[in-house]
């Protein structure tokens, strides 16, 4: 989804497939790239552009080498979208053009591409509206200007357009009041549209129509997506995210690539991790269940699940969005628990899951952020543990207030989370994060389903008071690679 479209929001645009390492730092300026250059060819411009070049600021220009933001650029400019793109392609582009400073603009237009010129990380000012800001500029043979277009990466592969002069202040400084996306801008604010028979902005009211109607959440969230598409699609539309979910577990698992790019000299684990804990049962073939739910014997699968995940989005891999990539094992990790340990464990769950777990990602995107670069980590690996608590609640047969809790548990132990990856790579401490965060959220519904469903903090609550813990935070705790691990571990 291009945030400022009024588009009517939909689960789906949680479970993007994509590419990793990372929707804000990958995905989002990829599709950034490649909206640009459509309206190039779209308006007929493109014939006459000679050479493009690209400013990326603030957190994408700090920790974008280490995420691949470059790469994504690259390929983005070539047409390439992230549900599609090569990614073999994506991890040998830069060497590409290294030995053939030529690219194919949108395929169609052949204008010389000088990599290190052309894609420039501006690492003393940003855009005030966003961290997550890129500038991209076309110019034809006599290097006058034919477009320019300003685009945000605002979080889980959402961007959003900008204005050519929006503001620039340097990279510590905080910007100046209403040169930010105001709260409640209304091209900012999400909504499931007028024909949602079901539209809510906060849990509170979500929990009213559930007890009003006497419905499920994920009843009530398909009825809505009913509004965009048919059920059928809807349906085979989350199944086709589950199937990507269970392609990539089996993929990291399976990986023989033994150490992950970048230079940290990290090591998968998944693979080793995965031949010790099938010598005595292989849950990844199906009908080798447990047959009782929330064993905790059974976390250690868990942590396979989500670091295979994690790794695979490390690499470069295909993956999910769920609702980043930074935090994409959590969600197939508590996923595949529920396949492979919940007795009765069926597709029509995992539908039923995703649609709970979207719902509660729509209240953190409406409402706070999901950004790493905004919020720090809780925003990432902290929704993410929520989603997953709320989801798995929901087909163990909790009730919508249940789901509720178990939501609000997942948030409330990773408020303060902060996003400091060293190197810039979504690797330390992002993969290891994921895996505790998964366990997390199955011990959320453990708690929420030993109780009645009365909590005392609400989900919304536990949402305000993740985004005003991260407007409080430091910059540095914020994707930039200049605090926490990333200034205390020594990159070799």
């Amino acid at each position: 989804m291009t945030q400022g479209t009024h588009e009517p929001f939909s689960v789906l645009d949680m479970f993007s497939i994509g590419v990793g390492p990372s929707s804000s730092h990958t995905v989002g300026p990829m599709r950034a790239a490649h909206v640009f250059v459509e309206s190039l060819v779209d308006s007929g411009m493109v014939g006459g552009v000679a050479r493009v070049r690209v400013v990326l600021y603030g957190s994408l220009a700090m920790t974008g080498r280490g995420h691949g933001t470059d790469r994504a650029i690259a390929a983005g400019l070539e047409g390439a979208l992230p549900q599609s793109v090569d990614t073999a392609h994506m991890l040998t582009i830069r060497d590409e053009y290294a030995d053939n400073p030529r690219m194919m603009l949108g395929g169609v237009q052949s204008i010389g591409f000088d990599y290190d010129r052309d894609i420039v990380f501006e690492l003393w000012r940003r855009l005030a509206a966003h961290t997550n800001g890129m500038r991209f500029t076309a110019y034809d043979a006599d290097d006058q200007v034919v477009d320019e277009q300003v685009w945000y990466s605002v979080g889980g592969g959402f961007i959003r357009s900008g204005h050519r002069d929006d503001l620039m202040i340097g990279i510590h400084d905080h910007a100046p009041k209403g040169s930010t996306f105001a709260e409640g801008d209304q091209s900012e604010v999400i909504g499931f549209g007028d024909q949602a028979p079901y539209d809510f902005d906060s849990c509170d009211e979500l929990m009213r129509l559930c007890e009003r109607t006497g419905s499920r959440v994920c009843d009530l969230v398909m009825a809505n997506e009913r509004a965009i598409r048919s059920e059928d699609e809807t349906r085979a539309r989350l199944l086709d995210v589950w199937s990507t979910m269970r392609a990539c577990v089996l993929a990291g698992c399976t990986s023989d690539q033994r150490m992950l790019p970048g230079g940290l000299e990290v090591r998968r684990r998944a693979p080793v991790m995965y031949q010790r804990l099938s010598s005595n049962r292989d849950v990844l073939v199906r009908g080798h269940r447990g047959s009782a739910a929330l064993e905790s014997s059974d976390a250690a699968w868990v942590d396979l699940f989500a670091l295979a995940v994690s790794e695979e989005n490390a690499g470069g891999g295909r993956i999910v969005t769920a609702p980043t990539n930074g935090a994409a094992g959590i969600i197939p990790a508590v996923l595949h628990y529920y396949w492979n340990f919940v007795e009765g464990a069926d597709q029509d769950g995992v539908v039923r899951f995703l649609l709970t777990a979207g719902a509660v990602g729509y209240l953190f995107k409406r409402n706070a952020s999901i950004s790493g670069a905004e919020v720090g980590c809780q925003g990432e690996v902290g929704s993410a543990c929520s989603m997953a608590a709320a989801g798995l609640c929901e087909v163990l047969g909790g009730t919508p207030r249940q789901v509720e809790n178990a939501a609000e548990i997942g948030i409330e132990h990773h408020l303060g989370l902060t996003c400091d990856p060293v190197g810039g790579l979504v690797q330390i401490p992002c993969i290891e994060r994921n895996a505790m965060a998964a366990n997390t959220a199955i011990n959320a519904v453990r708690i929420a389903m030993l109780g009645d469903g009365s909590h005392r903090v609400s989900l919304d609550q536990a949402i305000r008071t993740m985004r005003d813990t991260g407007e409080d935070m430091m910059s540095k705790y914020k994707e930039t690679a200049q605090g926490g691990l990333a200034v205390n571990v020594v990159e070799c």
